[in-house]
């Protein structure tokens, strides 16, 4: 069991939450009961994860996709407002966390995604210290056509691609969930191919006209297990019990 401030700084200072500037506030977002003995963890903070939670007994929940995003109508009311009651009159803690989650060495949605589809690290989209995305190689060079077939395999999504389905792939980058637009990072580091969640309309022609081959594989299919590796840390380091629910999202 973990005292709710406890966890906070625990999972403050594992993703160096301070060192972001986000879209949201990262951290705890909806306070509720002090002691945490059971942890669910899921993509989104959706009605029907916290129901799940519900039913699961648990303290607290904790996310990539929480609320509060820059932008967003301010006041609480309809779906807003439904799922906050619901937290509320629980008393179930919401610890969300975005870009320090994408970020993370070991944790991250990157890390744990390279780790599943066989990429080896070789560095950053970026020369940032805390880079969001990663380029590296594939364990084996394969055709396009085997990766997508691949990373269908694993993720559990056909991966939509841009590109001749016989070359040849070796070297990747990559960021989970809607990085899109980052492709243009991947294109001046040289590699032949990028992976992301999502696509934009820009996308493909960016893609055919640089001749470099494009994967959207989904963008909450990219970003399971981050927040699993996560909880599963939080488990193993401090006792508390963990439970990962995954409400499946098609996009």
């Amino acid at each position: 069991m973990l005292k709710r401030d406890y966890m906070l700084t625990l999972l403050d200072q594992e993703l160096a939450a301070d060192h972001f500037q986000d879209y949201c506030p990262n951290g705890l977002q909806v306070e509720g009961r002090e002691q945490i003995r059971r942890v669910v963890s899921g993509v989104t903070a959706c009605q029907a994860l916290i129901d799940a939670a519900i039913v699961e007994d648990a303290d607290a929940i904790l996310v990539h996709h929480g609320y509060f995003w820059k932008g967003e109508d301010q006041r609480v009311r309809g779906m807003k407002k439904q799922r906050l009651q619901t937290l509320l009159r629980h008393d179930i803690n919401l610890f969300a966390y975005h870009l320090p989650l994408d970020a993370h060495p070991t944790l991250g949605n990157n890390a744990q995604l390279a780790r599943r589809l066989g990429f080896s690290v070789e560095g950053g989209l970026d020369d940032s210290p805390r880079p969001i995305g990663n380029v590296g190689r594939l364990d084996s060079p394969m055709s396009a056509a085997e990766f997508a077939a691949h990373a269908e395999a694993v993720l559990g999504r056909t991966p939509l691609h841009v590109g001749d389905p016989g070359d040849e792939i070796e070297t990747i980058g990559w960021c989970t969930g809607g990085a899109q637009g980052f492709i243009d990072k991947a294109q001046t580091r040289g590699v032949d191919a990028y992976l992301s969640g999502e696509i934009s309309e820009p996308t493909t022609h960016f893609a055919r006209e640089t001749g470099m081959h494009y994967f959207a594989c989904g963008h909450h299919a990219t970003e399971r297990y981050g927040v699993q590796a996560l909880g599963q840390w939080l488990s193993e380091q401090f006792g508390v019990e963990h439970i990962f629910i995954d409400i499946d999202n098609p996009a």
